[in-house]
């Protein structure tokens, strides 16, 4: 009951909030900067536009984005799209991390068109966020919205928090998972999913 309430909630979209442009000019005399120096005289403004871009995943409306595009149909096998691009914003350091992402969901009479299922992981990555948790939320948003047998999210990643700074370890790279309904109950459907996405790797 909990986790359906945490759902819901993640799909409601938030409203934009105070302007960013004079946090940005205040940054940057922070950092010894001259806000008004010729290079930086529209920083502020750029800053602000690309970051209501990189986090515009809180004011999107997933309801309306997905709208008419689930579909009754006599269906019940595995549907998988593979390597789905995505890049997105650690909440630890603001500081991006990319990769791909794997999505299948077993269905149940319902199935969602395959575009949607690229435009729900951006609505999620396009926030502040953990690689676990974003990928928790994806596998959580079609468990709501197509009610199916099972969900599996497969995230692949490299964090610039890792290569930037800290350890600086530049090939690193991140895995997590998210299995829901069959696809954590069945080791045997775990492990065709598991298969399939690795094929022609």
């Amino acid at each position: 009951m909990n986790r359906k309430r945490a759902v819901v909630k993640v799909l409601e979209p938030s409203k934009p909030s105070a302007p960013i442009a004079p946090l940005v000019s205040g940054i940057l005399e922070a950092i010894g900067e001259d806000p008004e120096r010729q290079g930086l005289q529209r920083t502020p403004e750029r800053v602000e536009k690309a970051l209501r871009f990189l986090t515009s995943g809180y004011t999107t409306d997933i309801k309306k984005l997905v709208n008419d595009a689930i579909f009754e149909v006599k269906y019940d096998e595995m549907v998988i799209v593979k390597d789905i691009e995505f890049f997105s914003m650690c909440e630890h350091h603001m500081l991006p991390f990319y990769g791909r992402m794997h999505i299948a969901y077993i269905a149940n009479s319902r199935v969602v068109g395959l575009s949607k299922l690229p435009r729900i992981v951006d609505v999620f990555a396009r926030r502040l966020q953990i690689q676990e948790r974003l990928t928790q939320q994806v596998a959580e948003c079609i468990q709501e919205l197509l009610d199916p047998q099972g969900v599996a999210v497969v995230a692949e990643a490299q964090h610039f928090c890792m290569m930037m700074r800290g350890v600086e370890k530049q090939q690193s790279s991140t895995v997590t998972s998210a299995m829901l309904g069959a696809f954590r109950e069945k080791k045997e459907t775990r492990d065709e999913f598991l298969s399939l996405i690795r094929a022609g790797k």
